[in-house]
């Protein structure tokens, strides 16, 4: 089967499960889990940031395994859905102090997207004081993407805009960035995404980059490799 056709099917499979079933009907079926559920000692939790359009619900496939495991998780809903990206890095910030108080330890901020960008742009507003163990981005349009090209001009997207390809708010960001911050993202890419592309705008210098053949966009988030690779992490 060619690649793009089986990574279209893919795409195909799992939008149906996350727009028609898990973000609409069942974003809450798996409450967060602030503390450890192990006695085991501490254990690193994680804080996850969705894409544009998603809500909590977008991180479903994981949440059982966390709990098994007894990992602290808190998964934000980004709101408002189309506000400046900017005005999600607080929502971040409670999260990350909130997990860092319950657990004594840094957590991981996994994101999908348009998370990864409101991931950075909480670590600009920190700078050294970000208390984050590593970040770990999935198909995040870090240099932008062409898609962004085709949203209509209007304000009340201003996310939307801001994703665009070079954008200003991109190269204002990147402008202010340290290389030692970036050393901290692990960004996952594909050369099938077929939201963020060219495949190689969900990459940053200095990061860890991890290629994903043949896996589309919203796919990526749910793929069993990226979630064992990112639990590896912890």
């Amino acid at each position: 089967m060619p690649l793009l056709f089986k990574a279209w099917l893919h795409e195909i499979g799992a939008a149906g499960k996350v727009f028609l079933w898990w973000q609409p009907f069942r974003s809450n079926r798996f409450p967060d889990q602030p503390l450890a559920s192990t006695t085991a000692g501490r254990q690193r939790g994680i804080v996850f940031a969705h894409g544009f359009l998603c809500n909590r619900g977008v991180w479903n496939a994981w949440y059982p395994r966390l709990q098994h495991d007894g990992i602290p998780f808190e998964a934000l809903n980004l709101e408002p859905p189309f506000a400046s990206i900017d005005a999600y890095a607080s929502l971040i910030d409670g999260a990350v102090t909130r997990m860092r108080d319950n657990t004594g330890m840094n957590p991981l901020v996994v994101c999908h997207s348009m998370g990864g960008l409101a991931a950075r742009a909480w670590m600009r507003a920190k700078g050294p004081d970000a208390q984050v163990h590593r970040v770990i981005t999935i198909g995040s349009p870090h240099r932008g993407t062409r898609l962004g090209h085709w949203t209509p001009q209007l304000p009340v997207i201003a996310n939307a805009h801001q994703m665009r390809l070079d954008s200003d708010w991109l190269r204002a960001l990147v402008s202010v960035e340290a290389a030692d911050l970036r050393r901290k993202f692990v960004c996952f890419y594909s050369n099938c995404d077929n939201i963020v592309f060219p495949a190689t705008s969900a990459t940053l210098p200095d990061a860890d980059n991890r290629h994903v053949p043949g896996v589309p966009h919203l796919a990526l988030a749910l793929d069993s490799r990226v979630v064992g690779q990112v639990l590896a992490l912890l």
